[in-house]
């Protein structure tokens, strides 16, 4: 059932490399959406998950070096689709690859995603999902068995099913995710993607030619265990939503796990890796 959520629009002065850090904090807590703005961003929770001290565990409102002021108002299930139509534009990833909703022009492109987002996140936008996105279009996936974790939109694996993967499961804890990439998965008429419910994953015996987890560092690090064990032998992870000073410990995580780095993505304060069984 369609959600009430509750909007902040934060204003962000300077913007680098606080909108980063800001946005890193408040994934901390239950918003379930991010969108940026000219003046720095917005985030959206679930009015069932909000209360009156909601920030008061984001100490980045007290920095003495970032001015971040924010006003707060409720968007109603109804006037959602207008909210990200107006906000949303099309994203251009390398030459041959575009992220748009059904209501933009056809761009002409090889790949064409057509990605109406709603309240999950992967538009392309944000620089973690821009670089697993390049990582999709560098990596020959034809025939290839694909896991889009933390699917959001299910952008990373409609992709992955574009380039010819023969089979792609999308795993996502949030059920409005879910409903979203099955909505997406069916208007870019990928019908191999596989969408389900979970928290984690459970596979216990090695399935995936490639996984792509575009989550944060906290999740990555409790489940690339799972992750390993997933994937194939000479099989490659993709890992991305951490900054540049996660990296080490990711490593240190991934190579107990039999899994060596093969390369690496920055994009401002973000990176994403490429390990390899």
């Amino acid at each position: 059932m369609a959600q009430t959520f509750i909007e902040y629009s934060f204003s962000i002065d300077p913007r680098m490399p606080w909108e980063d850090i800001l946005t890193a904090e408040l994934q901390e807590l239950p918003f379930e959406s991010f969108l940026i703005t000219d003046t720095g961003l917005n985030a959206y929770v679930p009015i069932n998950l909000h209360s009156d001290d909601f920030l008061e565990s984001v100490s980045l409102l007290k920095h003495s070096e970032v001015k971040i002021t924010f006003q707060t108002k409720e968007i109603a299930p109804e006037n959602w689709n207008a909210k990200w139509e107006s906000e949303f534009h099309p994203v251009m990833i390398g030459e041959d690859c575009v992220i748009r909703a059904d209501f933009h022009k056809n761009q002409g492109k090889r790949y064409e995603l057509i990605i109406n987002p709603k309240m999950s996140f992967g538009t392309g936008h944000h620089p973690t999902t821009h670089m697993m996105m390049e990582y999709v279009l560098e990596e020959p996936l034809d025939q290839k068995t694909v896991l889009d974790m933390g699917c959001g939109t299910g952008v990373l694996g409609i992709l992955a099913s574009m380039k010819g993967a023969k089979n792609v499961d999308a795993i996502d804890f949030d059920p409005w995710c879910v409903e979203n990439t099955i909505e997406n998965a069916n208007n870019n008429a990928c019908s191999n993607i596989h969408v389900m419910e979970a928290t984690s994953l459970e596979v216990k015996d090695s399935k995936y030619d490639t996984i792509f987890a575009n989550i944060n560092r906290n999740i990555l690090l409790d489940q690339i265990e799972s992750y390993s064990k997933a994937l194939k032998p000479k099989g490659s992870l993709f890992l991305s939503g951490f900054y540049l000073k996660d990296v080490k410990a990711l490593q240190k995580k991934c190579e107990s796990e039999h899994l060596s780095l093969a390369f690496t993505k920055e994009r401002e304060t973000w990176c994403a890796l490429k390990f390899v069984k």
